[in-house]
């Protein structure tokens, strides 16, 4: 009985290191800069996702296909925030609230009981000029592994490779590589109005 007790614990251990992915380490959130002095109205809107950079982001992993994120500021000051995305033939709309966090330009996921495997989600604002670029960061702990990844958006399909350059620098100061950064391809359907 002992014995084949520490054969089941051995197995658990085993399943258990190999389940859980190797991941870049998530920065503390005090450590990933804010925008000053966000301005939540001048945010809201849509926005292009030009590039794309995390510790679960892989450069070659399929679908690379340009999507868009819009942003519409409720009363509370929350966001009610839509991604539209290409899947197959076919637009897939994906809806959440951000509500107001601890800091200024700081979010968390509302209505978190809906995602019975998230554990916290925060998205935060780390630069923006609001009319051309804005650069965040997220960061959730999901079946007790944390995720991390930040978001080029642009209010235009194109950037400058100035931007482009800034957002590598910034996803490198994460502990990234360019194994972990991607830029998506500018698509048509289901993103344009």
């Amino acid at each position: 009985m002992t014995l084949r007790l520490l054969w089941l614990g051995l197995a658990l251990l085993v399943q258990t290191q190999f389940s859980v992915p190797k991941l870049i380490p998530a920065p503390s959130l005090h450590k990933v800069p804010l925008t000053p002095n966000f301005q939540d109205k001048q945010f809201q809107g849509k926005w292009y996702v030009i590039g794309l950079a995390g510790n679960a982001v892989q450069k070659n992993q399929g679908d690379s296909n340009m999507y868009t994120t819009t942003y519409e500021l409720n009363e509370d000051n929350s966001y009610k925030v839509t991604s539209t995305l290409l899947r197959g033939q076919n637009c897939d709309y994906w809806n959440r609230i951000f509500v107001p966090g601890s800091k200024w330009g700081q979010y968390t996921l509302g209505d978190i009981h809906r995602y019975p495997n998230i554990q916290n989600y925060t998205m935060q604002v780390i630069d923006t000029n609001y009319s051309e670029f804005a650069m965040l960061f997220f960061k959730k702990t999901s079946s007790n592994v944390e995720y991390f990844k930040t978001t080029l958006y642009g209010r235009n399909k194109e950037l400058s490779s100035g931007l482009k350059d800034r957002f590598v620098y910034f996803a490198k100061s994460l502990g990234l590589t360019d194994d972990h950064i991607t830029f998506l391809t500018p698509i048509d359907q289901c993103i344009d109005d």
